[in-house]
């Protein structure tokens, strides 16, 4: 019988040391763990920036605060606009005391209808005057000139001509937009506010903190949450023929939540932002039986102390870094307050790590039925070697 027991010792006791790797993924930011993975942790520990989510140092965690700017180039762009005529548009040109020449083809027709056709190669056709390059021109600039080559055939001409038709520039919105389409552009001036409420707003799922302007196949990002939720002019801009705008989808605006919560899941960010808290809450929040709430995490990952939280780390250590890890203490419930100050950012994970006994009971839980099978062998060995 000693024989099966020192066999049975042999055989569990390499099988309980295996069980003390501890079942089940937690965070363990000391780098003092005399497991034997140490190394590999230690080289991780050296990879990343800690911060600890404090009342003192919350402030420099937060980015700034927008607030509403005025846009000066914006606005001298548009006191400064003039419309130039294109290709495609149609002029409307009108000679007065000489409806001959202003409705030749009859007074009932519209003016984009009897209007003055602009030809591919940038030239209308009038009469007495034959073909007028026009393309580029303002109207004030065709006026003039039209006044010049009539004044040869009619006697001080009084000349007026507006485009009828805007055809030949136009910009294109596109994305999660309600009407996205072509917008064409006109003598009013047409900024980027203004196309997007042009084309019916914004749509559900709409990601209104990453739309992009391209412009000559040169990207722009632009927030119209800046623009639209807090005023920020500096974010509009005055669209030119060739624009397009972008909303792309929210789908990137996910935070991950894991861990010793109540219900793991991925998140959306929603227009107005997430803060810890909202996260939490969002997953019932932690798991008061197995959680320990000194150990609530938020991994960061390529995000080196963007937001101003420098430590004393040399300059290549933090070319090195591969993630910030901000911890949040809520042993005491108060601290949900510094939670709600902490604003998410696309792709972070929250991670609730388990309690030291948590972890102890689990590597318990592996073991037990191991020993109790080892048992129910015994038992039947004795019960065979009796028989």
């Amino acid at each position: 019988m000693k024989h099966y027991k020192k066999l049975l010792l042999a055989v569990a006791f390499p099988v309980i040391l295996a069980g003390c790797t501890v079942p089940g993924a937690y965070l363990n930011l000391d780098d003092t763990n005399d497991s034997a993975n140490n190394a590999e942790a230690v080289d991780i520990l050296e990879q990343v920036n800690v911060y600890p989510l404090t009342a003192d140092k919350m402030a420099s965690y937060k980015s700034p605060r927008l607030s509403a700017q005025v846009n000066s180039e914006l606005d001298a762009k548009l006191a400064a606009y003039e419309y130039r005529v294109g290709a495609g548009d149609i002029l409307n040109v009108t000679i007065w005391d000489h409806p001959e020449l202003t409705i030749p083809a009859g007074s009932y027709r519209s003016a984009s209808e009897s209007g003055n056709w602009v030809h591919a190669d940038g030239t209308i056709f009038y009469p007495y005057i034959g073909f007028v390059p026009v393309a580029g021109k303002t109207v004030v600039e065709i006026r003039a000139m039209l006044t010049t080559k009539l004044a040869k055939f009619i006697e001080t001409p009084q000349v007026d001509v507006n485009v009828a038709a805007f055809r030949s520039k136009k910009t294109y919105i596109t994305g999660e937009i309600n009407e996205p389409g072509q917008q064409f552009i006109t003598n009013v001036p047409l900024t980027l506010l203004d196309a997007v409420n042009n084309a019916g707003g914004l749509a559900e799922d709409a990601d209104w903190r990453n739309v992009t302007l391209t412009r000559q196949g040169v990207e722009k990002n632009l927030s119209l949450h800046a623009l639209m939720q807090r005023g920020d002019l500096t974010q509009n801009r005055l669209l030119i023929p060739g624009d397009i705008v972008h909303v792309p989808r929210n789908d990137g605006q996910k935070v991950f939540v894991m861990g010793e919560v109540n219900e793991p899941k991925l998140l959306k960010i929603d227009r107005a932002g997430m803060s810890l808290t909202e996260a939490l809450s969002n997953v019932g929040g932690i798991n008061q039986l197995a959680a320990d709430a000194t150990g609530i995490f938020v991994v960061r990952a390529n995000r080196i102390a963007e937001s101003g939280a420098e430590t004393d780390t040399s300059t290549e250590a933090k070319h090195n870094t591969i993630a910030d890890i901000y911890q949040l203490d809520i042993s005491n419930a108060a601290a949900l307050v510094i939670g709600t100050e902490f604003e998410l950012q696309p792709y972070d994970i929250v991670y609730v790590t388990a309690a030291p006994v948590t972890r102890w009971n689990r590597v318990i839980g592996q073991i037990l039925p191991t020993i109790t099978g080892f048992n129910e062998l015994a038992d039947g060995i004795n019960s065979v070697r009796a028989w």
